[in-house]
Parts: structure tokens; sequence; C-alpha cells
């Protein structure tokens, strides 16, 4: 896979071009009314002219019906939806059907056990996304600045292609890369100054630091 950054959570125009103009391959919009990155559907239409023919434009759901999922279609027209949610294989196939759209599902990691929830989406989602597992009771299930064991995906081989999120930051994203094996990686609390505020510096930063690790590991540096 070619190596992915994508810019999860983004809200303003200013943010958002800080991402489009650092190179970032996808930029995320979150459908969550609990999260501080929730947009409206003005805000969607504004900032999908804005990034459109720029990077790949992600809807991020958390369990989201048919209605709402239409409603997005209207406002963002993305490129791929990100389901953040409960939602079950069926329903993730369910999903791309009745959207005609790419998906991608979060998969909470914790342990080395958990990737085996990973393997029933493996033939209904285009791409896995594996992330921090969410704290018990917690209100989101991203986003929450969370890491875990790298590591542990290194020897995974999956059958679709995956981004690694979960504790990343500039300053974690290459020792991440190079535990992980990860072509692909998703932030976006670690590039906030507060939660839902996006930081057009660190933004630039997260970005110039994954492309120099991914960089790295396709010539076999460490």
């Amino acid at each position: 896979m070619t190596p992915i950054v994508k810019i999860c959570g983004l809200s303003t125009p200013a943010t958002l071009d800080a991402a489009l103009d650092a190179g970032a391959d996808m930029v995320g919009f979150v459908f969550f009314p609990k999260s501080p990155r929730h947009i409206d559907w003005g805000q969607a239409r504004a900032l999908a002219q804005q990034a459109r023919g720029r990077a790949k434009i992600v809807a991020l759901t958390v369990d989201a019906d048919d209605d709402t999922l239409k409603r997005i279609a209207e406002a963002l027209a993305p490129d791929l939806l990100q389901l953040h949610g409960r939602e079950t294989p069926a329903r993730v196939r369910q999903i791309g059907e009745f959207a005609a759209r790419p998906t991608m599902k979060a998969i909470g990691v914790a342990a080395r056990e958990d990737f085996a929830a990973a393997a029933p989406y493996e033939g209904v989602a285009d791409f896995l996304l594996i992330d921090a597992k969410a704290p018990e009771g917690a209100a989101l299930p991203g986003g929450n600045g969370r890491p875990f064991d790298w590591g542990l995906t290194r020897d995974i081989r999956f059958r679709r292609p995956w981004l690694l999120s979960g504790g990343l930051d500039p300053e974690t994203v290459e020792a991440a890369i190079a535990a992980s094996g990860a072509s692909g990686v998703d932030v976006s609390s670690g590039v906030e100054n507060a939660p839902g505020v996006k930081d057009p510096a660190k933004i630039r930063a997260f970005v110039v630091a994954a492309r120099g690790a991914f960089a790295r590991a396709a010539e076999g540096v460490a």
C-alpha cells in the first residue's frame, strides 16, 4: 500500500488548509454529536468544497442510521466512510452497498487477542483502522489520545489495507511506524491544543514526521 497520512476531526477552514498544504492524503470529518470534533451540515458542505480534489474526504460515523448516512452523502459527498461504532460485519457490508462508497472499519486493540475481532470485517470493509481500545466508560470510541503496544501489529498480516491510530503525535509517529510496520497513520487528538481544537503547526509537523518515517522504512533504515 502506498503510505497514507490521515488527519481526522478537522472542523475549520484554517486547519483543513494546514492539512491540505502539508500534503495529507486523507482528511476526516466527524459526524457524532458527542464528539468535540462534530461538524454540522453547513460546515460539511463548505469544508468538502475546500478539500475536494486535494485529498480523499472521509466521513467518520458511529452507528449511524441510513437517514444520517444519506444526509452525510448529500452534505459532504465523502470518498470513504469510517465506521467507528459497534457496526457488525453485516452492517458494514450494508452501509457500503447503501452508500455506494468504500468503508473503513475501526478495530479497538489493547492486547494481541483483540486482533481476532478484525477477521470478520476483512471480507466486507475496504480498509481497517487499528486503534487503541477506548477505556471503559469512555464517551468517545476514538480520539482519546491513548496509545497501545504498536509492536503488536508487526507480525499481523491483514488482508485489507490498514491504518494505525492511537496515541500518535508529531513526536511519536516515527517510533509508531517503525514498531508497527504500518503503511498508514491516522491522527486526531495528537495534533490538538485542546479537545477539538487543531493546531496548524502540529498538523504540519505530523505530516512531515510521518513522511520521513515512511521514507526511512522503505529504505530499510531503522
